[in-house]
């Protein structure tokens, strides 16, 4: 993993476990194209000192991905980047979900004062890459 890739995790976050915290950052990078495909993960226990975690809090990260069709995870080898199809059609559960996601996330920005205005420009950032 290139060294400007760099996780932020926040341990005091009740809403969210570490363990997603840490899936959810390197989702992003394999969504941007950041990690390439072939490209080899830091080892569990390398990623889990460096964030200062249990090993077994990255290897359920590693094992949420693997399970999305993202990484390969293969004993004494670690966690290779597999190219996903990012354009395939979501299923009807996983729109659902998504959805509802969204709809909270959103309803909490507004809640902090983020104007529907900013909302746009910042998905339209998000997504243009």
């Amino acid at each position: 993993m290139s060294d400007s890739l760099q996780i932020s995790i926040d341990l005091a976050d009740t809403t969210k476990p570490v363990y997603q915290q840490i899936a959810d950052a390197i989702r992003v990078w394999l969504v941007r194209g950041e990690l390439k495909r072939g490209e080899q993960l830091p080892t569990v226990r390398e990623l889990a000192a460096e964030l200062g975690v249990h090993h077994n809090t990255v290897a359920e990260s590693y094992r949420r991905l693997a399970a999305e069709g993202w990484l390969e995870l293969r004993r004494r080898h670690g966690a290779t980047v597999l190219e996903k199809d990012t354009s395939a059609q979501a299923k009807t559960e996983s729109r659902d979900r998504f959805f509802n996601r969204l709809q909270q996330l959103l309803a909490q920005g507004r809640a902090e004062g983020v104007q529907t205005k900013e909302i746009i420009n910042m998905t339209r950032r998000i997504l243009s890459g």
